[in-house]
């Protein structure tokens, strides 16, 4: 348990933002021999092979074809959390003192657990270099920046109650220098040009605090952005390590901007898995019929954390299913459809974690209580497909720092692999079998 985990916060680390989360992913498909496929050319799959492809260096799905084409197993994830955007012109002198950026809220965060921490930069820019634009993704590494609190002592009402305004109250400060440009200047160093190479970019103040285990007996996880890179890692690990040997596909996605709706050209709401499905059928042959044939046949994985019990308040959640960590996988219900399980898809996971060996609990809101959303249902709506919504317990979802269970990652990835590696029949709508 200790490799995995800390594989997970090192990759956390190293993923800052989704395009950071996207180029460490490509990294790591690199490095197993997979071939990249570029989505403006023409594709060759050969039975047995690996491939990936991107989109807007944010997004990334992996497959792995089988001997001959067949149903579709996926799991969907997303790299994006809520975080800081600089906007274009983000510097902001202070009394002639102080530098601060000018910054616009990505996602539904808790905006109080942002401050007083050791914040950075990072992203991606775009450059000129011998006439062309590229983009780079860059990552300062170190804390540059933070979110100073008021003092109690000039906002006594603060512990009754206090409306963060994210205009004013959350506006980063530099961590050294009284002029502008400091901070371009080692994004410009970072990314391996001069600060006038850069034309634009997409950068982001993000929690810099690391990773931790913690617990007495090393059961907790802290980290930022377990929600929901914590899902994508267990993803693309159970993906490069299961064996693909039946007809079929294998697919691993993990999409950006799942935080503000999907509804992006790289998000669930986009055509990108549709597209990729689409590509791959004509490649091996098929037609649009088989398409259609194979998918009705085939079984995707949403996957993205739940709310595990807070002790403090358990008033929050529903009397029967409330989940904990380190108890085992969470599948997640809603009658009215936020989340994409139901019983055919519930029935199918859980023999696949019987079967794994995994633990599983049911997560459903208070009926008065209105809960999260994910991107199954979104992306179901471009590729319909039986799909149940999973994810693992964790507190303090968008926090800065967030709180998950050690052995629940162990959990996931025996049970991820397990559905990579099984056989799901569908035979029609009455009739399935897991293999």
């Amino acid at each position: 348990m200790e490799k995995n985990i800390t594989d997970l916060l090192s990759f956390i680390k190293r993923s800052p933002t989704a395009y950071n989360a996207a180029h460490e992913i490509c990294g790591i498909f690199e490095k197993m021999g997979y071939t990249r496929l570029e989505e403006g050319e023409k594709w060759t799959i050969e039975p047995g092979g690996r491939y990936y492809v991107t989109r807007n260096m944010s997004s990334v799905i992996a497959f792995a074809a089988g001997r001959d084409y067949g149903p579709f197993k996926i799991i969907a994830s997303h790299c994006d959390s809520p975080i800081f955007k600089l906007k274009d012109d983000f510097e902001i002198s202070a009394d002639g003192k102080y530098i601060k950026l000018n910054t616009e809220k990505y996602g539904g965060m808790i905006m109080s657990s942002w401050f007083d921490r050791p914040l950075s930069v990072a992203g991606r820019v775009i450059v000129k270099e011998d006439g062309r634009l590229k983009s780079k993704i860059v990552d300062l590494e170190k804390p540059v920046l933070i979110i100073p609190n008021m003092p109690v002592h000039f906002c006594p009402e603060i512990n009754k109650g206090y409306s963060y305004n994210a205009q004013t109250d959350m506006a980063p400060i530099t961590g050294g220098g009284k002029s502008k440009g400091e901070i371009m200047k080692l994004v410009a160093c970072a990314a391996g040009v001069r600060p006038e190479d850069i034309i634009s970019y997409d950068l982001y103040a993000y929690c810099a605090q690391e990773g931790t285990v913690a617990g007495v007996q090393d059961e907790y996880i802290l980290a930022p952005r377990i929600d929901d890179l914590e899902c994508a890692f267990a993803s693309i690990k159970a993906f490069c390590q299961s064996e693909n040997k039946d007809s079929g596909i294998n697919m691993c996605c993990v999409f950006d901007n799942e935080e503000v709706g999907s509804g992006t050209k790289q998000g669930a709401d986009s055509t990108f898995l549709d597209d990729v499905i689409t590509r791959i059928t004509y490649a091996m042959g098929k037609d649009g019929e088989d398409k259609i044939r194979t998918i009705a046949r085939s079984f995707m994985v949403s996957a993205d954390n739940a709310h595990s019990m807070h002790p403090n308040h358990p008033e929050k959640y529903d009397a029967g299913n409330r989940v904990y960590m380190n108890e085992g996988v969470v599948i997640k219900f809603n009658a009215n459809q936020r989340y994409t399980s139901d019983g055919v898809s519930a029935a199918i996971f859980k023999e696949i974690c019987r079967k794994a060996g995994v633990p599983v609990q049911s997560f459903a809101n208070r009926s008065d209580i209105a809960g999260g959303s994910t991107l199954g249902n979104i992306s179901n709506s471009h590729v319909s497909l039986n799909t149940v919504d999973i994810g693992l317990p964790q507190l303090a979802m968008h926090s800065a720092v967030e709180t998950a269970g050690a052995q629940d990652f162990e959990y996931m990835i025996s049970a991820m692999t397990g559905f990579y590696d099984s056989e799901i029949v569908i035979k029609n709508d009455e009739e399935y079998e897991v293999r």
